[in-house]
């Protein structure tokens, strides 16, 4: 495998954007084409399955032919295709799993299911390419929270999880009750800019028993107690500190988490992906606390962040490697472990 250049299409429809990619030997992104969804959704106030479904049934083929051709790639220069199988929303990813299977049917081309969270993890190595496992990642998404060993290229132990809202679904909701809207991520981290993230005290979410594990519905819970308090004794609400206090709130216990684990383990590398990655303050706090330790800090840029196709084809070119194959029975797994198959 290494004498020789390996070539993977990624492609990625498990929510909202329907995404190709053309990666040689997993490290090198020829091409990274997305198609997003989000004017669509937020309309709605967040994503709506069956519509994306259909988005991704009518942008998928201009998707992949796009990428193949900023790549200067043909079907028959492939050596395989790589699609995420899940976990995501199902029909979502049965529109890329299907499309995979006629591809590599038509082509004769190896196929390879990929998860998903595992393609963010992935995401570090197309940003670093001197990042060698073994390292702790945090993956935190709208859909994810884990925290995770990666012993080797495909081979990871969960150290904790979320027991109830992904650290993403907490951003989208508390966005919605103070009035930002969707997408939340984004725009609490740029209205917490200007607010005070010591203006109010909200609650970091433990989970009795499991020292790894997140919960953030106690939180989200305690933002909408506090702006029903305050609406009822007459308070003008500051959106900018209900922001700040909110996202400082998350990122300590977040960024916490995985120190402790850090220094337990005594590991010297840590990896932030998914899309609440490009959240500025938790960046901005993994970062610090990874200098204090003489930890290296990784993080994707955002493009890589976000869900895409180019994590996908280098997750699938180090299954690839390893001789994973997936035959025509490959269907999508909507709630998907990490590590099975």
């Amino acid at each position: 495998m290494t004498e020789k250049t390996c070539t993977i299409l990624g492609i990625e429809s498990s929510c909202d954007e329907t995404a190709a990619a053309v990666v040689v030997n997993g490290r090198d992104v020829r091409s990274n084409v997305i198609s997003s969804q989000i004017d669509i959704h937020t309309l709605y106030g967040g994503v709506v399955p069956e519509i994306a479904s259909r988005k991704h049934t009518e942008r998928i083929n201009q998707v992949v032919g796009q990428a193949l051709r900023e790549a200067g790639t043909s079907l028959q220069d492939l050596d395989a295709v790589a699609v995420t199988y899940g976990p995501g929303l199902v029909g979502a990813l049965l529109v890329g799993v299907s499309f995979a299977k006629a591809l590599c049917f038509a082509g004769n081309i190896p196929l390879i299911g990929v998860h998903h969270i595992e393609g963010h993890i992935s995401a570090n190595f197309i940003a670093d390419k001197t990042l060698e496992p073994p390292f702790v990642c945090l993956v935190v998404s709208g859909g994810h929270t884990h925290l995770v060993v990666v012993r080797d290229y495909g081979e990871y132990e969960i150290l904790g999880r979320t027991q109830d809202d992904a650290a993403g679904e907490a951003f989208d909701k508390v966005a919605r009750a103070i009035g930002l809207g969707y997408p939340g991520g984004p725009k609490i981290d740029k209205a917490a800019r200007e607010g005070n993230p010591d203006a109010i005290s909200f609650p970091r979410g433990k989970v009795t028993g499991s020292e790894y594990d997140f919960s953030f519905s106690g939180l989200k819970s305690a933002v909408l107690n506090y702006l029903n308090t305050e609406k009822m004794q007459g308070h003008e609400i500051s959106v900018p500190d209900v922001a700040a206090s909110f996202q400082k709130s998350v990122v300590e216990v977040l960024v916490g988490h995985a120190m402790e684990a850090l220094d337990q383990l005594g590991m010297k590398k840590f990896a932030l992906a998914g899309g609440v990655a490009s959240n500025s303050a938790l960046r901005a706090k993994a970062r610090e606390e990874c200098e204090k330790r003489g930890v290296s800090f990784y993080c994707p840029p955002p493009i890589l962040c976000t869900d895409n196709a180019a994590m996908i084809g280098c997750a699938g070119y180090y299954e690839f490697r390893k001789g994973v194959r997936s035959d025509f029975s490959l269907n999508a797994v909507p709630n998907l472990e990490l590590g099975k198959r």
